[in-house]
This record gives structure tokens, C-alpha cells and sequence, in this order.
């Protein structure tokens, strides 16, 4: 489960600390309940965003099936994609 606050908190220490290997090390510190992936925003396809950022966009994973799926829900989100737009998109 996932908080409002929370996401606005992920969406933040990515906007201020940028996308990196370190800063999702320093996520999964701050939110160890939640399993953080990076990936580029075109290798999602189908679900929309749970939120935006500067450069990035934000989904939210559900685990509780034994396969993963993406959820526009907080309340079933045990993961969370950070997915960085290309130049194209910014």
C-alpha cells in the first residue's frame, strides 16, 4: 500500500536528486515496504501515470497476485516504476 504522500514524496526526491542508481538506493531506504524499478517511459505500454514529474513519469505496480501488473490504485501498489521520458518528451 502505497500513501498520497508517499507518491508526492517519490515524485520530489526524483525531481531534486535526479534519475540515478544512488537516488533509487536512497528510495528504497526511505520506502523499504516498496520495491523500486527504473526504466525509460517508452518501454511501458498501456497504463497511465499515478503521477508526473519533470522528465519522468511515475506507475504504480501491484504484487499481490504472484504477477506483477501495473494499478492505478495506492491502496494495491507494492512497487513503484520511475520511467524517464526521452529528449523527444520532456
Amino acid at each position: 500500500m502505497m500513501t498520497p504522500e508517499q507518491l508526492a514524496s517519490v515524485v520530489e526526491q526524483v525531481e531534486q536528486h535526479g534519475l540515478a542508481d544512488s537516488n533509487l538506493t536512497d528510495l528504497r531506504g526511505y520506502f523499504p515496504e516498496l520495491h523500486f524499478t527504473w526504466c525509460m517511459d517508452d518501454d511501458v505500454c498501456g497504463p497511465q501515470p499515478a503521477a508526473q514529474g519533470k522528465g519522468f513519469n511515475v506507475y504504480l505496480v501491484d504484487g499481490s497476485n504472484h504477477c506483477l501488473c501495473f494499478t492505478p490504485s495506492l491502496e494495491a501498489a507494492s512497487g513503484v516504476v520511475i520511467a524517464e521520458l526521452g529528449e523527444d518528451n520532456d
